[in-house]
């Protein structure tokens, strides 16, 4: 199959849209509609028939623009099996170790709980691509509203064991203060040290930092991170559990 064309649509002040295009069936899927209007004008644009969304996590700047979009193309919603009482208009339920086919590309569906209780991911593995809603951020993640850090972790070290070169198309543009955030709890990294000032030219350049790679940030993100010895003594809790570790960055986080 060919790979999807993906197509990023920037709203709201710091929220991305996808669009998901599979040329060989010309099926198109939304992924996490904020809101319809810029939505429908980008498919438009591109000559696309929106035939899908698929839903990530029942925020309301994900699924706002659902049943609007369902409205004026007649999709199909697609979200989470754990959380479908909270999917606006939703047509089909999915969770853990389902695929879903969109055209010809075809989803990998893992459950990642710990933002909310019950947010999924989809990985189109022959597109290089993950749709990881708010689970994972370019270098941060997502605050845990409903779940725990261990929830989290898990949830993380899912992607971790994907391929380096997966795109990362997370949902927020949230990377500049994540930076700010990432050094303190990873001063010695020079990986980290030079991937910040990258972010400072694309953010000075009016340009977006996403999507990154999952190789960016396994090697820069500190949840990623936390079974690593560096970030485990930056925050005082050498040879300790990675669960304990994530507990404790994503706590400064919070506060930061």
């Amino acid at each position: 199959m060919a790979a999807l064309e993906v197509h990023q649509i920037p709203v709201w002040d710091d929220n991305y849209v996808y669009l998901a295009h599979d040329p060989e069936t010309g099926s198109t899927a939304v992924i996490d509609p904020a809101e319809a209007e810029a939505v429908l004008e980008a498919a438009a644009a591109k000559g696309w028939k929106i035939t899908h969304i698929l839903n990530t996590h029942h925020h309301g700047d994900h699924t706002g623009g659902n049943e609007e979009i369902k409205a004026a193309t007649g999709c199909t919603i697609v979200g989470a099996r754990s959380d479908a009482g909270r999917i606006p208009g939703i047509d089909v339920q999915v969770g853990e170790g389902d695929t879903y086919k969109m055209g010809s590309a075809v989803a990998k569906v893992f459950d990642v709980p710990g933002h909310t209780s019950g947010h999924i991911a989809y990985w189109f593995e022959e597109s290089d691509v993950l749709f990881c809603g708010d689970t994972l951020f370019a270098l941060g993640c997502g605050r845990l509203f409903e779940g725990t850090a261990e929830q989290m972790w898990r949830s993380l070290d899912k992607f971790r064991a994907l391929p380096g070169t997966t795109r990362i198309c997370c949902a927020h543009e949230y990377t500049q203060a994540n930076a700010r955030f990432a050094v303190t709890v990873d001063p010695d990294n020079a990986a980290l040290a030079a991937r910040v000032g990258e972010i400072d030219r694309l953010r000075a350049d009016g340009k977006p930092t996403v999507p990154s790679t999952l190789a960016e940030e396994l090697a820069t993100n500190p949840f990623l991170r936390a079974d690593d010895s560096g970030v485990a003594a930056a925050v005082g809790l050498a040879g300790a559990d990675p669960v304990a570790v994530f507990a404790e960055v994503r706590g400064r986080k919070d506060k930061f």
